[in-house]
């Protein structure tokens, strides 16, 4: 099934990837998320349509045979991932044959703390878990998740996988306007994520087409709201709308006070500064008032 690999997609984050998707033929996933690019399906706790580990590793094997430059194999779904029963057999399947190439997961975190999952993503090397929401109420509106799902639970779980795992562990978070933008909510994931300590945090918004009439927040709101997360975290600003903030002049003194609350990726730089600024910004860089640091592929720039 060729449909089982997707790809090669270039990021500047991760590399080169190649995909591969656990439910290729239908939608099989635990959340009904309102942002969700695929079309709306009842959610379920458990796959029906289940690919052997043969035909996955088969299909991935082919793919590195044409592929030879491949720095990370990408684990997803038309769904989440981690409802496939035999997770952990296909990840040591993988890495029997992977080599040097990384692996990583992205996972809606649903399931985490389920202590066998937990026993799977170990033996990866990236794990991308999503946080859309702190509460119960948030997490039912939003990511609309099937029965018995409580975020409690699934915070609990991330504490105690974060305790075990050596890997790179990745927290996104989504924003919906008027759904999980409020001063409360980012409140509660900051003071969650200050326990958590993961290795990076990306904060985004809607840029596909999703399945239900919501919308995305500005490249100005996620900024604003990023500014929300202690300074101690790692936040980074995924997003692909930076159309919508105009540049603006920054002294020496805004610039150095600006990364004193923030720390800012080179994106986030190119879109807020207009080009006086820019120039400020690398001589206070050249001279040590800034200095960049490399977080899980990522490099941010903040006051020394």
């Amino acid at each position: 099934m060729s449909n089982i690999i997707f790809g090669p997609i270039h990021s500047r984050r991760f590399g080169k990837s190649l995909g591969v998707d656990l439910s290729p033929g239908k939608k099989q996933c635990n959340f009904d998320c309102l942002y969700c690019e695929l079309d709306p399906a009842k959610t379920m706790d458990k796959q029906d349509e289940v690919l052997s580990v043969e035909t996955i590793s088969s299909a991935i094997k082919k793919a590195l045979e044409e592929h030879h430059d491949i720095d990370v194999l990408t684990i997803t779904a038309n769904g989440e991932p981690t409802l496939y029963p035999y997770l952990s057999e296909l990840i040591d399947e993988i890495n029997s044959f992977k080599g040097d190439i990384k692996t990583l997961i992205l996972s809606n975190a649903s399931t985490i703390d389920d202590p066998n999952v937990q026993d799977a993503l170990l033996k990866l090397d990236e794990v991308k878990l999503s946080l859309d929401c702190a509460s119960q109420k948030c997490l039912k509106k939003l990511d609309r998740s099937h029965s018995g799902i409580d975020v409690e639970q699934i915070k609990e779980g991330m504490l105690v996988f974060r305790e075990k795992y050596k890997g790179s562990l990745i927290i996104e978070i989504l924003v919906v306007k008027g759904l999980n933008d409020s001063h409360e909510e980012i409140e509660a994931l900051n003071a969650y994520l200050l326990k958590l300590q993961p290795d990076r945090i990306d904060i985004g918004t809607i840029d596909r087409p999703p399945a239900f009439e919501v919308k995305p927040v500005s490249y100005a709101e996620l900024l604003r709201i990023s500014h929300q997360f202690d300074a101690s975290l790692p936040v980074y600003i995924a997003s692909r709308k930076k159309a919508d903030i105009a540049v603006s002049s920054y002294t020496d003194e805004d610039i150095l006070e600006t990364l004193s609350k923030r720390p800012l990726t080179e994106e986030d730089v190119e879109a807020l500064f207009d080009e006086e600024s820019l120039e400020r910004f690398k001589k206070l860089l050249k001279k040590g008032a800034i200095v960049s640091v490399n977080t899980n592929g990522v490099i941010f720039y903040k006051k020394a």
